[in-house]
């Protein structure tokens, strides 16, 4: 038995509850997902339902659908906004946690961000790296001390994986290139 014991209006557990809303998104079960957010919201738990979908737009959606957060964060933002006015007849914030709902249900699911944590955090004490060279630059006392100069900068420091390349990038990087040499000659257009 927990320590808390919180109830919903209708009766069930809080903390069975959330896990059920979490495990119903997770799942792609829209339906009992928002069954359980209702329940919440009913409850006055709707803050705790705008919380946990924007935690659960990373460690269960993140990279598969990497806008999602954003579009998350603008839904609670007019969620906040509808929640000021107290319109306790109609409550408007409902549309935008609804939404947020349906989004997060139908969503392409990923959880490398949160096993990513898992990992980071749990082996770091264990883990030691050594800074690679390429990070030795004429940005850093012990590149300049290397004699590292923009040269170095443009070949290694620079480098991009994976590189998506964008309409005019390797002309103005040439032309960044040749202004570090020559910067009277230069001309953005």
């Amino acid at each position: 038995m927990s320590k808390y014991e919180i109830k919903t209006k209708r009766g069930y557990d809080f903390y069975e509850v959330s896990s059920a809303f979490q495990k119903s998104i997770r799942r792609g079960l829209e339906e009992d997902a928002i069954f359980w957010a209702v329940e919440l919201f009913e409850s006055g738990f709707g803050e705790y339902v705008m919380k946990r979908i924007r935690i659960i737009s990373s460690e269960d959606i993140g990279l598969a659908e990497p806008n999602i957060s954003s579009q998350v964060w603008a839904l609670y933002e007019m969620y906040r906004e509808q929640a000021k006015k107290k319109d306790d007849k109609n409550h408007p914030e409902r549309l935008f946690l609804i939404h947020s709902v349906l989004l997060l249900s139908r969503s392409r699911k990923s959880r490398l961000i949160d096993w990513t944590l898992i990992w980071a955090w749990f082996t770091h004490a264990f883990r030691r790296l050594t800074i690679p060279d390429f990070a030795f630059d004429k940005h850093n006392e012990k590149g300049r001390r290397m004699g590292r100069s923009w040269h170095h900068f443009f070949s290694e420091g620079t480098l991009l994986h994976p590189h998506f390349p964008i309409e005019k990038e390797e002309e103005m990087r040439e032309r960044a290139r040749r202004a570090i040499s020559d910067p009277s000659g230069v001309s953005l257009f």
